[in-house]
């Protein structure tokens, strides 16, 4: 079930804490087909036995408890790099135009994987640059350390450097657009910056944040505006630097799980006690 929530930055201004919600919609469509293949049960001919009469007992769904030898990421792919001028900052509405799948060894490189696959590469080295809201420099530390042990050079607004070189963290300060030149829209077009990380900082910063994912888009840097997608970013990054990455057939990894769960008896509606049998799926 997917929900979708509206909850206020600021509900002491209403005087009353509330949470709305927007939407809430039965996910089948790419959930599914993505949960089957990552575990190897064939949740939709499950389902649709389900509803001609079988029962949860009558499969034997054992392997959704045994632990996969793998990761599994799902990533939307979005429409950015058609649309130049469009800005990249997600909201309610569905803007995605498809989803990837991909799986590693580990989180990190199926993160990463993931995300070469829906068009957007992690780079190894360079340059990063960085500006988040006030609210965020505190969780941005250990990400901006991550990167910077890494061999990344460091370059942020003023406000976002002053507080990780506080922290020893060697930044370069850079220009906002409105600030002077060259600033952080000259340096990505230039190539000189491989990776953003730019969370919203409200109306006050609008046209310089609109400026930078745009300008993102168009030199093909990834732009990234959480600090969660930025501790996955890092993560994918360090398995990058660590190995190549690895091509796997779903039928490698799973070769116990991807068959249809046994049905032992199913009884028909108006067709007490008869059985049917159910032939196995091809991988």
């Amino acid at each position: 079930m997917n929900v979708q929530y509206a909850i206020p930055l600021h509900p002491e201004a209403e005087g009353v804490e509330k949470v709305y919600v927007l939407e809430v919609n039965p996910r089948a469509s790419r959930t599914v087909p993505y949960v089957s293949k990552a575990t190897g049960v064939p949740l939709a001919k499950v389902a649709a036995l389900l509803m001609a009469g079988a029962r949860l007992q009558d499969f034997d769904l054992s392997v959704q408890t045994r632990t996969l030898p793998f990761y599994a990421v799902k990533s939307p792919v979005f429409p950015f790099h058609r649309f130049p001028c469009t800005d990249t900052i997600l909201s309610p509405e569905m803007r995605s135009t498809g989803e990837v799948m991909a799986v590693g060894s580990s989180f990190g490189l199926a993160f990463a994987k993931a995300q070469r696959a829906a068009g957007q590469q992690l780079p190894t080295e360079g340059c990063v640059f960085l500006s988040v809201n006030d609210r965020d420099k505190r969780a941005l530390a250990p990400i901006a350390r991550q990167l910077s042990d890494a061999g990344f050079q460091l370059v942020a607004t003023r406000g976002t450097a002053a507080h990780l070189g506080g922290l020893g963290l060697r930044v370069e300060p850079i220009f906002k657009v409105n600030e002077g030149r060259p600033n952080v829209v000259d340096w990505i077009k230039t190539r000189k910056i491989q990776l953003v990380i730019n969370t919203p900082l409200g109306r006050q910063s609008f046209y310089d944040e609109r400026a930078i994912r745009r300008a993102s888009v168009r030199h093909g840097v990834p732009c990234i505006t959480t600090l969660e997608g930025a501790t996955a970013a890092v993560t994918g990054i360090e398995a990058l630097r660590q190995r190549r990455i690895e091509v796997h057939c779903l039928q490698e990894l799973q070769p116990l799980s991807l068959r249809v769960p046994t049905l032992k008896r199913l009884a028909l509606p108006g067709q007490e006690g008869a059985s049917a049998p159910v032939t196995k799926q091809q991988p």
